[in-house]
């Protein structure tokens, strides 16, 4: 695959190597816990708006130098919507946990009530969009990583639309879907929400098409989220929605990403859904910390 380069500053480049033909790209040579130039932030905002997913290998932030590199591209979202919140092992409240440990450092029960709810994130999903305001981009650092499994499994929905039938773009490109957390939740049978955890949870609108300004390109706007979608029948709405899930996840859409200690992979939850694979996490520990940004505003007040 070609290599691209976009100038950072007079001393040095960023360096973009594609790694799967149709989007996602690695970077090298950038260290995070260093605040950026301007002309270092454009270009990795170049480098995503272009590719939708980006490794970073070689990053050793901790959890606040994570979060001030992510203050530098956007506002990072508040405290996560997740079951037992009291039980948070992490103390930077704006750190998403995405592991299988407890607050002792020991790997969580088998029958843990937090193990059941995460285990949503095998499922394909773009992050936050359940919340009125979705996510913008989002940052995963590996800490810990098995040694088998647990990769992570991204596709491009830009890529996914333009490679959608024409009639069927027709059919889906005015339509509005409802996101929850319990939708996502229901297929794997999980329904222990607290009557305060449902409250935070209700089903809000968002596009199932929608335009990513910065590449001028529509995108297919999925999730595991998704229950409802307005104006149909709940039957054939998910009928459809697997249905695109489907087509959108086609294996050589996929680009699989396997952990390194120590990576950084930064995606745009606007035009990309992800999921973890399997792993032996009633075995093994395995530690990445997310940060996540806001959109600008709820999917059907932006352009289209």
């Amino acid at each position: 695959m070609s290599t691209d380069t976009a100038s950072i500053d007079k001393d040095s480049v960023l360096t973009c190597t594609p790694i799967h033909p149709h989007f996602a790209a690695r970077v090298e040579g950038m260290d995070f816990r260093k605040p950026l130039s301007d002309e270092q932030k454009a270009a990795v905002k170049a480098a995503m708006d272009k590719y939708a997913v980006v490794v970073f290998p070689g990053q050793t932030m901790d959890d606040d130098e994570q979060e001030a590199f992510a203050r530098q591209f956007g506002e990072v979202e508040e405290t996560p919507t997740l079951v037992d919140q009291s039980r948070r092992r992490l103390p930077n409240l704006k750190i998403n946990d995405i592991s299988n440990l407890g607050p002792d450092g020991e790997i969580w029960p088998a029958d843990d009530r937090r193990r059941m709810f995460n285990l949503g994130n095998l499922l394909w999903h773009s992050d936050s969009s359940f919340k009125p305001t979705p996510a913008y981009w989002s940052m995963l650092q590996a800490k810990v990583i098995p040694p088998v499994g647990g990769e992570t499994e991204f596709v491009d929905m830009r890529v996914a639309w333009e490679h959608l039938p024409e009639e069927l773009k027709e059919e889906v490109i005015d339509l509005t879907a409802y996101h929850s957390l319990i939708y996502s939740r229901s297929q794997l049978g999980f329904d222990e929400f607290s009557p305060e955890e449902a409250e935070r949870c209700k089903p809000v609108p968002q596009r199932l098409v929608r335009l990513h300004k910065e590449s001028g390109r529509l995108s297919l706007y999925l999730s595991a989220h998704i229950g409802a979608i307005e104006g149909w029948s709940r039957p054939e709405a998910m009928a459809l929605i697997r249905h695109l899930t489907e087509f959108a996840t086609q294996r050589e859409f996929v680009y699989s990403h396997e952990w390194s200690v120590g990576d950084l992979v930064i995606w745009d939850n606007r035009c990309t859904m992800h999921r973890g694979t399997r792993f032996a996490d009633k075995t093994y520990p395995r530690d990445l910390r997310r940060v996540t940004l806001m959109d600008s505003a709820p999917t059907l007040e932006q352009p289209r």
